[in-house]
């Protein structure tokens, strides 16, 4: 075998092609043992060989990305612990909490915010909500790349604060297991530990445009019993702080117009309470402040600094 391999006028030495295989290899095996084999698992190692190699500058891309699928393959692997199996799943305690913190009287009767809306729905809000939750990655993600060739250090602090919130929130998924609104709409107050995935609210969106988008989504999900806290509404939190630290105007306006109605979809979509989504809203901000602080009194903005150099 060649000692170097040439593409694109940009040189790949031998320990290159044999560590990307190496790395390639162990994540295929590991998740074939954990999860099973799955088609997303070849997308994502073509993703990564593919811009790996294709160029200098794809080369720091998917190097600087990697923080983001090391996230998407934690969650993923999720799915071989399931946190319903280290603590009681709350069912009917957030379902009274909710009833009581923020119960709506209709028609002589309490209901929870997302009762309500599932009465009250209207096309417009099925189609309105179903476009907001559609956003919830792909903004993070376009932002994240506007960023890296913005400025890699912001890009940096942003995708790891990114993953901190969603390691916190992962915590506490195993520490306060949890069902979504939709759960007890469908089965009531008895626990069911292999219920699937399920569309709720938003399959509304789908008969709307007579294509299966959140069916496909949320038949993957790693966890139905993940319900708190609301990581989608944790996302659009670090976006717009992220924004707001950048200076970046009008897009501001629009990541917050995209914050409040990620925010209301999670509830009017019955996949999660409003408890979810402040819990949520806390955790992103919890992330923030313990980023920051980390920066500040560890040795973490060295590492940073190291690692901006490497994809500069």
């Amino acid at each position: 075998m060649p000692e170097q391999l040439q593409l694109k006028r940009e040189f790949y030495t031998l320990k290159d092609f044999l560590s990307t295989t190496l790395i390639s290899a162990v994540y295929l095996l590991i998740s074939y043992f954990l999860v099973g084999y799955k088609s997303d698992q070849l997308v994502l190692i073509l993703i990564f060989n593919s811009m790996y190699y294709a160029s200098a500058v794809t080369r720091k891309f998917i190097l600087g990305f990697s923080i983001f699928m090391v996230y998407w393959i934690l969650f993923d692997y999720m799915k071989a612990f399931p946190n319903y199996l280290y603590n009681e799943v709350h069912i009917a305690e957030l379902y009274h909490l909710e009833k009581q913190f923020f119960g709506i009287s209709a028609n002589g009767t309490i209901l929870t915010p997302n009762e309500y809306w599932r009465v009250h729905g209207t096309p417009f809000l099925d189609v309105a909500t179903g476009i907001f939750y559609l956003m919830w990655i792909p903004v993070p993600l376009a932002f994240a790349g506007c960023l890296f060739f913005i400025n890699r250090k912001q890009f940096l602090y942003f995708s790891l604060t990114f993953v901190l919130v969603n390691l916190i929130g992962f915590v506490i998924y195993y520490v306060y297991p949890a069902a979504p609104p939709w759960y007890v709409q469908y089965h009531g107050f008895v626990f069911h530990a292999h219920t699937p995935g399920n569309t709720a609210g938003l399959i509304k969106f789908d008969q709307f445009f007579d294509v299966p988008v959140f069916q496909s989504i949320y038949s993957k999900s790693s966890n139905v019993f993940a319900a708190m806290p609301s990581l989608h509404s944790s996302y659009p939190v670090i976006v717009l702080y992220y924004g707001l630290k950048n200076k970046l105007g009008f897009f501001n306006v629009f990541f917050a117009v995209v914050m409040l109605g990620i925010w209301f979809t999670a509830v009017y979509a019955s996949h999660h309470y409003l408890l979810d989504v402040f819990s949520g809203i806390g955790c992103a901000i919890i992330g923030i402040a313990l980023f920051n602080w980390l920066l500040k009194h560890t040795a973490l903005k060295s590492l940073v600094n190291k690692f901006e150099t490497a994809i500069r």
